[in-house]
């Protein structure tokens, strides 16, 4: 890729929908300011339940079309957020939806989490090496919350962004680049508490609603190192997420998943910065993942 924008974005995800709910806002208030946002997704959840009655055949344990599908609701929702720069690890279809932790399908060959880092990871380096980004936005080490594809897909991100940067490993695979600063994706127990207080109280009917231990992520305040306002982008963000049909059903600034509880819809994404520095001043909040960042 030549003529890089001077701010590069890079996500990676484990399924389709995971950027929307996670990073919807974020991705679509950079990609409408100029920067390159690039999506990396490393299944194509074939795996996942299936909201609407007339999709029900899409699903593993009938038809097995789910995930081409998905790549479709995900086109569809890279649209709505602006993000034009979007791929799956190694190409669609390259590694399988492992199931939720202990199912059966964990152990499949080609699951995403019966494959060994090293051998995913230069499929990321690649990526990285071409579109140069100086911020990584992923998962924390527990995956947000336990699932096998989103561990993996942490340890897939980390791995590469340091294999990209060392100059001896693949040249084949382009040329090294340090990224800069990367984060994982979190919520503050505060806004996930104030978040289920609104749907309380906002007589939105779910046929049940989940708890802030439900939400990925979700660690106390202090942990959050970046905030970013997407507030002008919330519908954007809401109208990517019902992109992803067969996974989620939204109402309003809330949305609930195959399991028909309800939880907040985020116009505002948190972050914890755990490699590279801080832009902002001693003990606040950066408002910009670019903060700080010498770009070229």
């Amino acid at each position: 890729m030549t003529d890089l924008p001077a701010r590069r974005l890079l996500l990676v995800h484990a399924h389709p929908d995971d950027e929307s709910i996670n990073n919807g806002a974020t991705m679509a208030a950079y990609a409408a300011d100029g920067a390159l946002v690039t999506l990396v997704t490393c299944t194509l959840g074939e795996e996942g339940e299936v909201i609407p009655a007339d999709l029900a055949h899409l699903a593993a344990d009938r038809d097995d079309r789910l995930g081409a599908h998905r790549i479709g609701e995900l086109a569809a929702a890279m649209k709505e957020l602006g993000v034009t720069d979007h791929r799956f690890l190694g190409g669609p279809g390259r590694f399988r939806d492992s199931g939720m932790m202990g199912a059966e399908q964990n152990g499949r060959a080609g699951a995403f989490w019966n494959t060994d880092v090293d051998d995913a990871a230069p499929h990321l380096v690649e990526v990285i090496r071409e579109v140069r980004p100086q911020v990584l936005v992923t998962y924390d080490t527990n995956g947000g919350y336990g699932h096998p594809d989103h561990i993996q897909a942490h340890r897939v991100a980390m791995r590469a962004a340091e294999l990209a940067g060392d100059a001896a490993y693949r040249p084949d695979l382009g040329e090294p680049h340090t990224i800069g600063k990367i984060y994982w994706n979190r919520v503050p127990r505060s806004a996930a508490e104030e978040g289920f207080a609104r749907l309380r109280d906002s007589g939105v009917s779910f046929p049940g609603i989940a708890e802030v231990s439900d939400i990925p992520g979700v660690v106390e305040d202090e942990r959050i190192t970046a905030e970013i306002d997407g507030t002008p982008y919330a519908q954007a963000k809401a109208a990517a997420m019902r992109a992803h049909i067969t996974q989620i059903a939204v109402d309003g600034p809330f949305f609930a998943l195959s399991n028909d509880r309800g939880q907040p819809l985020f116009a505002k994404e948190y972050y914890e910065l755990v490699r590279g520095e801080s832009g902002a001043p001693a003990g606040e909040r950066e408002h910009d993942l670019f903060a700080g960042l010498e770009l070229s």
